[in-house]
């Protein structure tokens, strides 16, 4: 066994008559280690490919920060935990310490430049799958203070361009459950609204949260070509379990393509600090909706819940149920483990003379 993994010993060629180096006893010939040397190239070029893809990035996430700093700064007695990194394509700000938001989690996800099989693997999926775009992603995500949340009623409410429609409702347990699509006319052309009611889109587009009182609508078109969504939610992204709809929190998210340089950051500055503001006057109660439209969004909420506590008793009951089907497979597989080769060929006899009996009696009720 030693000896087929061992390779062979080299045997230098008696003739070669390339350029070659020595000393002593010493021979360096190049010709011989062309593969090695590829190889070594390869793997030259791809630390050098992967080294700047790291650097790149890293360039990007500091010049988005460098441009947002100020503003957190404002905003947050405790503005940022700095920008954080978590691998080469994934960076984080954690900012905390102001009124009616219990934090800010901005995160940075960005293309693996620095894997370079990554990165070819993203572009050529993505011209074999239309619907998969790989992008710079950048995520804002409020959760609200507990004053505020209490204050806030209960919605989901959301604008997004259209080209993600498929894929947030696939990622998006929220949007999916509740809510429609719509298109409104306030908006550009690109964009899409999703709500439960049309009650809670004519609240929502009337409310002007930013200092000039630019309204909402024309706050979110301003952040064009780079929004994707911006979203209002008391529910959670993925499907909870029915504990965690208990401990459901109320959150604004917004998701960007990340711009190249200062001056796209600076496209989505204005919408940014309008929603600090519009946290603001959610926290103060006055965004209500009518009567009967709260009611029906309690109600769906509460089938809602209803209906994942079914589904986890029912998903209960049937490990139950396959617990007790391997117990009493394996308890049988044992007790016939001890039989003697004359009872285990009876057993086998029986089983199959009952399996043939059973499918004869399906076959007769079928005809």
């Amino acid at each position: 066994m030693a000896s087929l993994l061992v390779p062979p010993p080299y045997s230098l060629p008696d003739h070669y008559d390339g350029w070659q180096l020595s000393w002593k006893f010493l021979v360096f010939r190049p010709a011989i280690l062309r593969v090695q040397a590829c190889l070594l190239l390869a793997l030259l070029v791809y630390a050098g490919l992967s080294l700047y893809g790291k650097t790149a990035n890293a360039r990007k996430a500091d010049r988005f920060y460098s441009v947002v700093l100020p503003l957190f700064s404002q905003q947050f007695s405790k503005p940022t935990s700095g920008l954080v990194s978590d691998g080469p394509s994934d960076f984080f700000v954690f900012s905390t310490g102001r009124r009616a938001i219990s934090s800010l989690h901005t995160v940075l996800a960005l293309r693996p430049r620095h894997d370079l099989l990554q990165f070819i693997w993203q572009y050529l999926w993505s011209a074999y799958d239309l619907r998969y775009e790989p992008f710079d992603a950048l995520t804002f995500d409020f959760t609200l203070g507990s004053d505020a949340a209490a204050a806030t009623p209960d919605f989901i409410w959301a604008v997004m361009r259209k080209s993600e429609l498929t894929v947030i409702r696939d990622q998006r347990w929220d949007l999916q459950t509740f809510t429609r699509t719509a298109n409104h006319p306030g908006l550009d052309s690109t964009l899409s609204v999703m709500s439960e009611f049309a009650d809670v889109t004519e609240t929502l587009v009337k409310l002007a949260p930013s200092r000039d009182s630019t309204p909402l609508l024309t706050l979110i078109s301003s952040a064009l070509p780079y929004l994707r969504v911006f979203s209002i939610t008391d529910q959670p992204e993925e499907r909870p379990s029915a504990s965690a709809l208990a401990t459901k929190s109320k959150r604004v998210i917004l998701t960007f393509d990340l711009p190249d340089d200062a001056q796209g950051v600076n496209r989505i500055l204005p919408l940014l600090e309008g929603t600090f503001a519009l946290v603001d006057l959610l926290a103060t109660g006055r965004v209500t909706f009518r009567p009967e439209t709260r009611a029906k969004i309690r109600k769906i909420r509460e089938d809602v819940e209803k209906t994942v506590k079914e589904e986890e008793e029912k998903e209960k009951r049937e490990e139950v149920l396959e617990d007790r089907r391997s117990a009493k497979r394996k308890a049988e597989e044992e007790r016939f483990a001890k039989l003697g080769a004359a009872d285990q060929k009876k057993a086998l006899e029986r089983e199959r003379k009952r399996a043939l009996k059973k499918s004869q009696g399906k076959l007769v009720r079928k005809v």
